[in-house]
């Protein structure tokens, strides 16, 4: 893994095509700003780990995975 440090303002960019710019720093949290090609696919990663998840399940044949990724058992209010 490559680790940068950028102040607001500044960017990094990615091939030629890709600009990722810090944008704010509030606290622990930091706002990027990207330029990217329409082609491109830009997920958070918890997106993107919960669609190869229901890939994965999807071609195993995992049909019940399939159906209930992402639905969790209501919690008990007791």
């Amino acid at each position: 893994m490559l680790y940068l440090t950028r102040k607001v303002g500044e960017a990094v960019i990615i091939n030629h095509e890709i600009e990722v710019r810090v944008v704010e720093v509030r606290g622990k949290t930091v706002k990027l700003g990207l330029v990217f090609p329409a082609q491109a696919s830009v997920l958070r990663e918890e997106v993107f780990v919960e669609l190869e998840a229901a890939n994965r399940a999807a071609a195993g044949g995992d049909v019940e995975a399939v159906l209930n990724h992402g639905v969790s058992e209501p919690e008990d209010d007791r």
